[in-house]
Order: C-alpha cells, then structure tokens, then sequence
C-alpha cells in the first residue's frame, strides 16, 4: 500500500493519531508543505473519491474522511505555527467556497500555504452567500480571495462571485481554484486580473511570480 492509500485508509477509519503519525513522518523526513498538500494528501483525497465513485464506501465514509483530513489540517497549521518562525505578514488573502458549494479541504491547504508564504489570512470556508462575502472583503480590504468551486452548473453564480469581488474598492486579485479547472476552461468567466490556479504546484509558481513583482495588483 502506497503512502496516500495509507492515509486514505486511516483518513476513511476516522483515525486521527494514526493519520497524523503518518504526516509526521513525512515531515521528519524533509517533506514540505506542498509536498505534504499535493503528494499525500491531495492523493489520498483522491482515492478516498475513487472509492466513493466506485460505491466501494458509502457518502458516510466520504465525510468522516473529509473531516479527519480537516482535523490534521489544522493540526499541521498548530504544529508549523508551533515549531516554525512566522514571517511577517503584511499583504492579506481571504478565502471562501461559493454559495452551496462545500467542498473545502483544498481551499485550506491554499490558505495554509499562504500564511506560510507570509499573508494575513482569513478563511471564510465552504458554503458562503456572495452578499456577505462582500461585506467581509469591504471590511477587511484584502489583496487577495482566493475562491473555490467544484460544481460545473454553478458556473454562472461563479462570474458574479469574480465580477462583483473585484470590483470592490481595493480591486482585489481572485484567485479561482478547484478540481474542475484541471478538465474545464472557465477564463470566460473572469476577468484579465483573475488568475486561475488548478493546483497547488501553480500556486507556488505564483508566489514565485509575486515575490518577483511578475504579479499584479491593483493599488
């Protein structure tokens, strides 16, 4: 059995010290944040849908999986801030799922590897109405929202989510991430500012981009 089989079984039994034994190791071993994200847990993600997708485990199963991966999430969040300097924060990114759509465990490794990155951050989560998205952008001004989606039919709620974001005061940068962008061409409903960021490896490209000034934001 293969590392993210390994997980996803733990992650399936709702195993919790056993899931987080099994990143630790990992992390013992050099293993950074993206490699942890993408190579491990992303997969095991991955399989665990498999499974799903072939009526092997039941929608029951899918969820304690999602919420055991919740769990170590936030545990490897508590760890790093434990056992890592934090950079200095200054720019800020906030992130949220769009109305109804409540798959959320890959928007949290975005918000995880931005603070890592050295951003204030502020996840909103799955699920979030546009209207109080909004009020929660004007308020707190970020650079940057980071907005997930993984339902094709809400593609048009998804271009008023991009179009009324960043248009707020502070012209913020939406980031638009989630499973579909890696089969499906959704820039129609952006705009030239919107980046799209299938995956995580992309994402590191684009803190790349940043650092090096290649990315944009409006002032």
């Amino acid at each position: 059995m293969n590392p993210p089989e390994q997980l996803a079984k733990c992650l399936l039994e709702g195993d919790h010290e056993a899931s987080w034994e099994i990143i630790k190791i990992h992390i013992s071993e050099g293993a950074s944040a993206l490699d942890l994200f993408e190579g491990l847990i992303t997969r095991a993600m991955q399989h665990v849908g498999v499974l799903w997708e072939n009526n092997e485990i039941t929608v029951a199963d899918e969820h304690l999986a999602t919420s055991t991966c919740d769990y170590i999430l936030s545990k490897y969040q508590y760890y790093m801030r434990e056992n890592k300097p934090e950079p200095e924060a200054h720019k800020k990114a906030m992130f949220l799922c769009v109305q109804d759509e409540d798959h959320y465990i890959g928007l949290k490794m975005v918000h995880i590897l931005f603070e890592e990155n050295g951003w204030q951050t502020k996840f909103m989560g799955p699920n979030l109405p546009l209207e109080f998205a909004l009020s929660a952008a004007e308020k707190w001004k970020p650079e940057v929202i980071g907005l997930s989606f993984s339902l094709n039919y809400r593609a048009g709620q998804l271009k008023e989510y991009i179009s009324r974001l960043e248009s707020i005061q502070t012209n913020p940068t939406v980031l638009l991430g989630g499973r579909l962008l890696l089969t499906h061409d959704f820039t129609q409903f952006g705009s030239e500012k919107t980046r799209f960021i299938p995956t995580l490896t992309q994402l590191a490209e684009w803190f790349d981009l940043e650092r090096s000034g290649g990315t944009r934001f409006v002032k």
